[in-house]
């Protein structure tokens, strides 16, 4: 696979994460949420402070700390790819590394600009952000807030049995996270290595040889 078509790959998942990621924020308030194949799936507008699903680390430093770790990432992963595409590896896995170098780029561009960019969303209200305020972004460099909004919850307003220790009795909800594009490229990316590497890497000693060498298998 050639680096055109990777490059090409990459641009159009990056793309597609912001175009969706601008419509939300520009278009949606703070919890509003839309029906879109039944009750199971929505699209329900939060932002997240912290890592991909949802999850937060370590209040304002981690968040700092947080963006810098996702930025070395990415540098990281470009020149990972280029040594990829240069060996030759196989198509599948240089897909599969592509989908989670883009899905990093993306929720990395929402943490590095969104609070410069973009009006903040106020809990609690209906206001919508509006982009680049005469008043000036919600934070400063580094501090923008990631942008999620699909919601799968197959399951909900159910509990979990009585009998069951510590969490008996307790309300289950399946699937909880609200993600974007960019965690479920990244998420695609991770769960084809695992399930394809066998074929990826079985016809080439070589790369057979690196996989060993990153302890994946």
């Amino acid at each position: 696979m050639n680096g055109k078509k990777v490059i090409l790959l990459i641009a159009i998942i990056i793309f597609i994460d912001q175009a969706i990621k601008f419509y939300i924020k520009l278009n949606y308030f703070i919890g509003e949420e839309h029906l879109l194949l039944g009750a199971w799936a929505r699209l329900h507008f939060v932002e997240n402070e912290g890592m991909a699903w949802g999850l937060k680390f370590g209040g304002d430093f981690g968040k700092i700390i947080l963006t810098l770790f996702r930025l070395v990432a990415v540098i990281w992963g470009s020149f990972l790819i280029k040594g990829f595409i240069e060996k030759k590896y196989h198509k599948g896995f240089i897909v599969c590394a592509a989908l989670i170098y883009a899905g990093a780029v993306g929720n990395l561009i929402d943490s590095l600009f969104y609070g410069m960019i973009f009006e903040q969303s106020v809990p609690f209200t209906t206001q919508v952000a509006v982009f680049l305020p005469s008043t000036g972004g919600y934070a400063s460099f580094l501090h923008g807030k990631v942008v999620d909004m699909f919601y799968f919850p197959i399951v909900r307003d159910a509990h979990f049995p009585n009998w069951l220790p510590i969490w008996g009795g307790e309300e289950f909800e399946f699937f909880r996270p609200v993600f974007n594009f960019a965690d479920a490229a990244i998420s695609t990316g991770v769960i084809c290595l695992f399930v394809f590497q066998g074929k990826f890497f079985a016809d080439n000693p070589e790369n057979q040889e690196a996989l060993s060498e990153t302890g994946a298998e």
